[in-house]
């Protein structure tokens, strides 16, 4: 596998966009990560749907072919093309020229809320906080020249793709920026690509209750597109409890022109006040909190969606698992990542829940990560792969069958702290998959990555699902070198070490002694 190649692209930032997070972070002053991604996200989305307007109102102006006698300020005419009508004052072309004036942060709020008032599927979405005190308005101004230089060109899909990527760098960029918080509304691009690749939603229901800023619709979007699909044959649906989080979503959505009406915000969320009670989703797509104690669990003890358990009150995730079986369709399919602890926990529970589920032949496939995928959390992770396809529907019957993955040594780091998934790597897990599940397909074991385990195997294991138990350790690669040169290498490393330690530990009686200390 050509590792460092697909590694360097994948890794790379495109020299627009990292130009862009450079200029941008500068402008931000005393204003911390949290706050200023709302700012600058707010501004690229308004910029976005500017561009489109303008696209269009002066096809509309020029009344040509099918726009012949159409009115440019009609809001009807915008609705039917799917653009969102911009008010005269909130253009992107007017606020641009007020960019260095100091009534531009009430300028850019009016605006905003102008865009809302004339869209009311916007409503409620759009930051506000342009006129804050905290906000230099000369750094807000040079912002706004900044993002006005974006989508050069009038072509309105190369603008708005050039956005949308902009869009979706920054969030990553951001999330980073914020660490541990960062994760609550941002799961790793390769991740999200890497479960899209595996469950494959070509067409139907795609649901994510706990959705963060959308990533998983876009990247089913992406999925449909890259193979030819029509984007028209998946629908979303989505929750978020966090407000905020909530907002960047639908704007992620609305820049890449995705139906978001589905998705929906409250703040109890979703086991308290699920927001798609009736929904049975052909795929499901989610990266839950992980461990989550806070959720209510006491209020809920007898929930329908408990088939296979009572989850415990103080973690969440047996419970989010359920939540997402019980929304799955007779034929649906569901990617999950959760902690590596859900694949052996005893307690609580959790241990009667993973046998049920593995005894009524919901589990299709376990992916172990590694560690530092994550920009919030440390805590090694997995991914859980739960199928009603098991018996067929086009693939072969594997009933009594799990698949492991190990791939806790596979990806780059892209930074000291920040591993990815390359193109390759993707590819390699998830035609390991594909080549399990699939009618004569080429799968073989592994060792040390991939191992097909039957239901006997498993029961030996007291039902944990951790991989490294299944597929063993890598066998080591003969490097030709004899071992007894390696032992004398060895010998020599460790006699160097010692004489260091040695020296260190005379060193340090010594310098106690002129202290006037002694043992």
């Amino acid at each position: 596998m050509a590792k460092g190649k697909s590694a360097k692209n994948n890794g790379a930032t495109n020299g627009l966009e990292q130009t862009l997070w450079l200029a941008a972070d500068k402008l931000r002053k005393n204003i911390d990560a949290a706050e200023y991604k709302h700012i600058v996200l707010g501004l690229i989305f308004l910029k976005y749907i500017s561009d489109s307007f303008e696209t269009l109102h002066n096809k509309l102006i020029k009344g040509e072919g099918e726009y012949k006698g159409a009115d440019p300020e009609d809001v009807d005419e915008y609705k039917s093309e799917n653009v969102f009508f911009v008010p005269p004052y909130a253009r992107w072309s007017y606020l641009h020229a007020r960019a260095k004036l100091p009534s531009i942060g009430k300028d850019v709020d009016d605006a905003m809320v102008a865009i809302e008032k004339a869209n009311p599927s916007l409503k409620g979405i759009l930051p506000t906080a342009y006129a804050r005190p905290n906000l230099d308005k000369a750094a807000l101004g040079g912002l706004i020249d900044l993002i006005g230089n974006i989508a050069l060109g009038d072509e309105a899909a190369k603008a708005k793709d050039l956005l949308g990527k902009v869009y979706e760098y920054f969030l990553g960029e951001f999330a980073n920026a914020e660490g541990k918080k960062g994760g609550q509304f941002y799961t790793p691009k390769s991740i999200v690509r890497l479960m899209v690749e595996m469950i494959e939603p070509y067409r139907g229901r795609v649901f994510d209750p706990c959705c963060g800023s959308g990533g998983m619709f876009i990247m089913s979007e992406k999925f449909v597109e890259s193979h030819q699909g029509n984007r028209n044959n998946i629908s979303i649906y989505g929750q978020e409890s966090n407000q905020t989080t909530y907002r960047l979503c639908r704007m992620n959505l609305a820049i890449r022109q995705i139906d978001g009406s589905q998705v929906i915000w409250n703040n109890e969320g979703s086991f308290l006040n699920d927001a798609h009670k009736d929904l049975k989703a052909d795929f499901i797509l989610a990266n839950p909190p992980f461990n989550d104690s806070d959720w209510s669990g006491e209020l809920l003890t007898k929930d329908p969606r408990w088939k296979y358990g009572i989850p415990p009150a103080g973690n969440a995730n047996y419970a989010w698992l359920q939540h997402m079986i019980y929304h799955l369709s007779p034929k649906g399919i569901m990617a999950c990542v959760l902690a590596n602890g859900s694949l052996s926990s005893q307690a609580s529970n959790e241990d009667v829940i993973r046998k049920q589920f593995i005894e009524n032949d919901l589990v299709d496939c376990i992916v172990g990560l590694p560690k530092q995928l994550f920009y919030n959390t440390g805590i090694s992770a997995c991914l859980w792969f739960i199928s009603r396809k098991r018996i067929g529907n086009g693939d072969r019957k594997r009933s009594g069958e799990i698949l492991f993955i190990d791939a806790g040594e596979v990806g780059f780091m892209r930074d000291r702290t920040h591993r990815e998934f390359s193109e390759d790597d993707i590819a390699r897990i998830a035609e390991t998959y594909h080549n399990w599940r699939t009618k004569g397909g080429k799968y073989k074991d592994i060792k040390g990555f991939c191992k097909s385990s039957a239901l006997a195997e498993i029961q030996k294991h007291n039902f944990v699902l951790t991989p490294g138990r299944f597929v063993g350790i890598k066998d080591e690669v003969d490097d030709g070198i004899p071992f007894e040169d390696k032992m004398e290498k060895l010998t020599a490393e460790l006699a160097g070490q010692f004489e260091e330690e040695s020296k260190l530990n005379k060193a340090i009686k010594k310098n106690l002694a002129e202290l006037g200390y002694s043992e």
